[in-house]
């Protein structure tokens, strides 16, 4: 059994609990991650809005990914063990003032 498989299986049991934390507390996360979007917004004075959602919205799709069971069906998204669509390069860090 190689390092990979061993990470794997202890790794198992941790994805369910995180699975089921993440249904139960998942509308809680959701404003959580949108109190601190509106808090980092208003600190940099709204120059970064577009990042700071996208990076928000890209939370909360880690997040529904995390809730959704094994046996759920696929509400959309890339598949897994399939190549993405291909599109615009994520963004840089922000430029220097």
């Amino acid at each position: 059994m190689g390092l990979l498989d061993n990470m794997k299986a202890k790794l198992g049991p941790a994805k369910g609990k995180v699975s089921d934390l993440a249904q139960q507390h998942g509308g809680k996360i959701d404003r959580g991650l949108d109190r601190m979007a509106k808090t980092v917004d208003e600190k940099t004075k709204g120059k970064y809005s577009d990042r700071i959602q996208a990076g928000t919205g890209k939370a909360k799709g880690a997040m529904d990914r995390l809730a959704r069971k094994d046996g759920d069906a696929d509400t959309g998204g890339t598949p897994p063990g399939s190549t993405p669509p291909a599109g615009p390069p994520p963004a840089g860090p922000p430029p220097a003032s």
